[in-house]
């Protein structure tokens, strides 16, 4: 089983994690990823960020991301929630939760969905920083290269 939310609202991390307990079998491993707003990415502080997506079509990125981690893992729950709109700094900003019967796959499936929607998925990003300045976020190169890694593997 495996769902996606995209959503403004803040998420409860006891919550996501207790339905995906009860929606996995003989799960011996449930990780979770839970990206936050960091308060300093450069040397002026951050506001926060404002996100956008293309309704429809990223849920379709992140499905299709999915698809190909449960063809490397034996997934038995995946969940990805990613927040859009005004983040505050602190705030959290996406949620990957994985389940299987063991760690590793568990591990391994999380940080390539996590890998893949910060490469794949179509999300645009802008700094909000406290001094009134603004600025859309290009793709990292290290963020590709973490991509690549799983395509070499």
């Amino acid at each position: 089983m495996h769902a996606i939310s995209i959503q403004t609202a803040d998420f409860s991390l006891e919550a996501e994690e207790k339905l995906a307990e009860a929606s996995s079998r003989n799960c011996g491993a449930l990780v979770s990823f839970t990206g936050k707003v960091r308060g300093k990415d450069h040397e002026q502080l951050l506001s926060h960020l404002y996100l956008e997506h293309f309704p429809g079509v990223t849920e379709q990125e992140i499905e299709k991301i999915i698809l190909a981690a449960q063809k490397k893992w034996p997934l038995q729950y995946v969940k990805v929630i990613h927040r859009i709109g005004n983040i505050k700094t602190g705030e959290r900003i996406v949620l990957v939760l994985t389940a299987c019967e063991h760690r590793k796959d568990a591990y391994q499936a999380n940080e390539f969905i996590m890998d893949y929607l910060k490469t794949e998925a179509p999300f645009w990003k802008k700094e909000c920083f406290a001094n009134g300045d603004a600025r859309w976020v290009d793709m990292k190169k290290s963020d590709l290269d973490h991509t690549q890694r799983w395509k070499q593997a």
